[in-house]
């Protein structure tokens, strides 16, 4: 009897970092310290953008794992960058299946950001800067009580250091449906080139992780 052929498997083209790079859905990547509201702008998002979208905030992968308590130091560093990692990839198969994405994200570490400029389709994210002043930060963090005092601040120095955004917001004056709002009638306006593109182009520039510091605002890549 005769058999169907077998499709050949896929096998994306390697970018740059080694990595694979998928194209697909659209990836809404809104990036701010804890406490800067991000949650509140994609629960407001995701009604009113008009089409399907999944929400992905790292939280959620967070809350997904079991740690054992007194992990040592450099071992829980090690589960929390492989959770990082995880999510990424996460992201980026939903994004290659044609899913539409809402991102939580916190890049206050230089690798994330170069992860996820390595697995993600440049011109398919939208980088939204979620800014809030260090006091409403303060205030936030005391109110939720499940967060370590002094993190947001730990984290403001470096989140933002990239330097490069299609768009950006303040949830310290502005309403997490108003930002919403405003998200959502950028989207059709995005720019080209985008900010990851442009974010791409320097890393490729400055030789990668390794390199020398490059880019606006003292970018710590």
């Amino acid at each position: 009897m005769a058999t169907e052929p077998v499709a050949a498997p896929f096998t994306p083209a390697a970018s740059p970092a080694g990595e694979s790079r998928t194209r697909g859905g659209l990836i809404i990547f809104l990036n701010g310290t804890s406490s800067s509201g991000k949650t509140s702008i994609a629960r407001e998002l995701l009604p009113i953008l008009g089409d399907t979208y999944f929400s992905m905030p790292v939280d959620a992968f967070h809350a997904m794992r079991t740690t054992p308590p007194g992990l040592a130091p450099d071992l829980l560093a090690d589960v929390l960058r492989r959770t990082w990692m995880g999510f990424h990839r996460a992201v980026a198969g939903m994004a290659a299946g044609g899913n539409n994405i809402v991102v939580d994200h916190v890049l206050s570490e230089r690798w994330r950001l170069l992860d996820c400029l390595a697995l993600f389709a440049p011109a398919d994210v939208v980088l939204v800067g979620v800014h809030c002043p260090l006091p409403e930060l303060e205030r936030r963090e005391r109110e939720r009580g499940d967060r370590p005092p002094g993190l947001a601040a730990r984290q403001l120095d470096r989140v933002h250091a990239h330097g490069l955004y299609d768009i950006e917001c303040d949830t310290g004056t502005t309403s997490p449906i108003a930002c919403a709002r405003k998200i959502r009638d950028f989207l059709p306006r995005r720019p080209a080139p985008t900010a990851f593109e442009r974010l791409n182009s320097l890393v490729c520039e400055g030789g990668g992780e390794g390199a020398a510091p490059a880019g606006p605002s003292g970018w710590y890549l």
